[in-house]
Parts: structure tokens; sequence; C-alpha cells
């Protein structure tokens, strides 16, 4: 049995040996696609145990027990050699009990993992599980949620394609289309999303990505900010979903002319006592009127109080599925070169026949495992985006396509795009669609390339006046025609007539 003193030497040699190993595995070039994402599971384990190892030394320090103290002080005593000689029995003992046993050093298994970091080509080393449709982590898989969404009632049918790229733009859903199935459809979405997250970027730290979308939830649900779920009225009717208006009452006795039913149903809607007579239940109703809950006299609701258990109930499922509907948002950031490459893949295959589509599959299984024969460590002193063969693009096609140039669009909140084609794409994604519905402006081809609020505002105003400058004026350009057949405007006519010159 290992000696706390050993034990705590054990721990600090693994602690150096994992130091080294993820320094080596970091600056070990890899490709992007397997060998990335290998590399990553590769010190994501690293990391863990290293952790481990730190937590289980910290424990030994403390010494809350007392041991270490004793083993230390049994060496530094008056009765050193007696200690070293007890200590050396017992490991003789050992061995004669065990005379086979050979101990492993712990350099064979650092060893090993150096072996898969020179060898990514072996498929044996791959550390994640990815299905084919997934290509090891190079597209989604959304069929399953696909599948989900157009089964939910009242949501329009689309297509997958169309579907990859609208599944995060969940703030066009009516916020009455939202109930638990959807609620159960975000939850297996999100639960995908997780998995394939940690299979593709194992070293992002999602529970720390979550804790910071809530607290932009948080803050963007208390201003009603948050997109696709807008504050309501503060009106006590508004609050509690009932369907009657008294806006357009000015008096009880208006009220009372909707019945005992009428009056009762509405009463119940927001938690209020609903007995009484028909002229109670009508003054009663009408004292609410522009009045929040809270400012209502206790002694007018229910003992019960349905309408504000109900209104909490309710609150607090919408308040849920707006949090979930976050975390889907940010997923789709974190995973958008999948999400476009998957778009890309879906679109070529629906234009290949079966056996060009079972070809491609070959070719990409042999393109995977002749990706890993040059090694050279791709020279990119100018920070270059990488090509499909994994090096960086030429300088030259890097300015051609605009890349160099950074286009803001005040419209999605400052937002940052690089190069004209991902700016000109970006009109017709969910970040720019909501900065436009926001505006209350609608997303039309009018307003390409506007990217300023008080742009869109003010060409919004002209189009609005042009409309209405367009409109038929029945006043002006209606005609009659009198009995002797003069042809007036509809108002000179009835001007005329009123005055009998008719």
């Amino acid at each position: 049995m290992e000696t706390l003193l050993e034990q705590q030497r054990r721990y600090h040699e693994e602690r150096e040996r994992l130091t080294d190993a993820m320094t080596k595995e970091m600056l070990h070039p890899a490709k992007p696609g397997r060998e990335q994402i290998n590399s990553d599971h590769r010190l994501r384990q690293l990391l863990d145990r290293y952790e481990e190892g730190t937590s289980e030394l910290k424990e030994l320090y403390e010494d809350k027990d007392g041991l270490r103290k004793e083993e230390v002080q049994a060496l530094s005593g008056p009765n050193e050699f007696a200690e070293f000689y007890s200590r050396l029995k017992g490991l003789r003992d050992f061995h004669k009990k065990h005379p086979n046993e050979i101990s492993i050093p712990m350099s064979v298994e650092f060893d090993e993992l150096a072996k898969a970091r020179e060898n990514p080509a072996d498929e044996a080393q791959n550390m994640a599980d990815f299905a084919d449709e997934e290509g090891y982590g190079k597209y989604l898989d959304l069929h399953e949620c696909y599948e989900k969404y157009i089964n939910l009632k009242g949501i329009e049918k689309i297509d997958y394609l169309t579907y990859m790229s609208t599944f995060d733009q969940l703030f066009e859903i009516p916020k009455d289309k939202k109930n638990a199935a959807y609620k159960d459809y975000l939850l297996f979405m999100l639960e995908y999303l997780e998995d394939y997250t940690q299979r593709v970027r194992p070293l992002l730290d999602i529970n720390d990505e979550m804790d910071n979308v809530r607290l932009e939830f948080e803050a963007q649900w208390i201003d009603g900010n948050f997109p696709g779920w807008p504050k309501e009225a503060t009106g006590a009717l508004a609050h509690t979903g009932a369907h009657l208006d008294l806006s357009a009452f000015s008096s009880w006795e208006e009220l009372a002319s909707l019945g005992l039913d009428r009056l009762k149903s509405a009463l119940m809607a927001l938690g209020v006592k609903c007995g009484g007579t028909l002229e109670e239940r009508a003054i009663r109703l009408f004292s609410t009127k522009g009045k929040n809950l809270e400012d209502l006299d206790p002694a007018l609701f229910a003992k019960s109080k349905p309408g504000r258990a109900g209104k909490s109930r309710d609150t607090e499922r919408q308040r849920e599925i707006a949090n979930l509907e976050g975390q889907v948002y940010r997923f789709a950031e974190v995973l958008g070169e999948q999400r476009s490459s998957t778009r890309d893949n879906v679109q070529r295959k629906q234009a290949r026949t079966g056996e060009e589509r079972e070809e491609s599959d070959d070719e990409q299984y042999a393109e995977s495992d002749s990706d890993n024969d040059d090694d050279d460590v791709p020279y990119n002193p100018k920070n270059l985006p990488l090509g499909w063969d994994g090096k960086p693009i030429p300088y030259w096609l890097y300015k051609l396509h605009g890349l160099n140039i950074s286009y803001t669009c005040e419209i999605c909140g400052n937002f940052t795009y690089k190069g004209p084609k991902a700016f000109q794409r970006h009109f017709a994604e969910w970040r720019h669609a909501h900065g436009m519905r926001c505006l209350g402006i609608p997303n039309t081809a009018h307003f390409a390339n506007v990217t300023l609020i008080e742009d869109a505002l003010a060409l919004w105003s002209k189009i609005k006046s042009t409309k209405e400058t367009d409109r038929w004026k029945s006043e002006t350009e209606e005609e009659y025609e009198d009995t002797s057949g003069n042809v007036f405007n509809k108002k000179t006519y009835e001007d005329l007539k009123r005055q009998g010159l008719l």
C-alpha cells in the first residue's frame, strides 16, 4: 500500500507529465476536421485528469484526518531508522506474496498518447462517435428534430432544406402555438445540439455558455426585449387573457346589457368574485377597468384567487419556453460553420441520383483517409481562412472575395460581417429579420443594403406616404352624373345636392 507521501509524489509526477502532454498536444499541428476533433478530445481528457489529480493532491495537503502529519513525524523522529527498516520489511513481504506482479511505469501510458498523436490517420484513434450523416463532425443531423417540428399543430409545413435555414428563427412562431408539444420539441433539439457540441468542441465549456445565456435572457425578459416575446399590455384583463375589452364600455349600465353569464365568465377570468345580481356583477367588473391586478381591492378576489395563480403559471411557462429558445439561439451561433456546411451538403445531395450519392460517399471516405498524408505545418502569418484542403487560401483570393473588408449593421445590433458575401447573406438571416421586426418594418426587398436604423425608418415613412398618395380616394376620384349629363366628383355632387342645385 502506498504511503501518503508516496501518493503526493505520484500526483506531482502525474501533473507534470499531464502538463507536458497537453503542451505537446497543443503545439502539434492538426488539420481541421477529424484530426482537430480527436486532438481536442485528448486535450479534454488530459485536462479533466489534471483537475482530478489536483483536487486529490489538495486534500492530501490539507490533511484533515492528521495522517500525513503523523507520517512525517514518524520519519523525522528519533526512531527514523526503525521506521525505515519497518517499511523495507513491508515491501519485501509484499513482493514475496506477489512475486510475478510487475508495476507498469507511468511513462508507458503517456508514450501511448504520443503514438496516438503522431498517427492521426489510424481510425482506431478516433475519440468520438458520429453518425454517418454527421460526417465525423462536418454536418448536423437534424432529421429527427425536423420530424418533430413538422408534426407540431398549426406550424407551416416546410422541407428539410428550408428547415436547416430557419430552425433558429423561433421568434417567427406565434406565441399561441408555443404549447407543451412545442416545449418538448425544444428540449429534444437542445439535447441533440448539446450532445453534438460536446463531441465536436469538447474544450468548450457548455455550462459556462448556458450561464451567460441565462444572464442575457433574464435582462432581456425583464425589459420585454427578448425576440418573439414582447411585453404585454398592463391592464388587468389583458394580463389574464379575458376576452372582454372594457375600453369599449363607458358605464356599468352598458356592461349589464351583456347578461349574467357573460359577466360571470369575465369575473372568473380575473379571479374576482362572480356572484350577486346583474347590477352587482356589472359594477364589480367595471371597477377593474384600467387597473392592474395588484391595484385591485383584495376584498374583490375570490378566496382561491384562480386568476392570479393562473397568470403566474402561464408567465412561468412562457418564461421557461423563452429561456429554451435563447439556448437554441446560442447553439445555432456556436455551430454556424457546421450548419452552413450541412445546408450545402443537402443541396448537393438533392441534385444527385442514388448512384451518384453512393459514389460521393465512397470518395468522401477515401479523401478522409488521405487527408493525413501531408503533415506539414501550414504557414499562415496573415491569419487567412483555411480552404477545403486545410491550408490557407491565397491572399489574392482573400482580397478578391473582400474578406479583408468588414461591414457593420446597426439594425443587427452593430454586428460585424466579414466580406460582401456574408454581408449580403445576413439580410435574409434571423438576426436582421428580428431587428427589422423590432423596428416595425417588413423585411422586404425595398430595404436591401440598408443598415442604419435612421435610414430604414425614413425609407419606411417614405414608402407609406407614397402608398397613401397612390391610394384611391373616393371623394375626389369617384364620378357622379346629374340628369343633364354633367359629371362631378363625389364631394362636389353631394354639396350641390344639399344646396338643391341639382
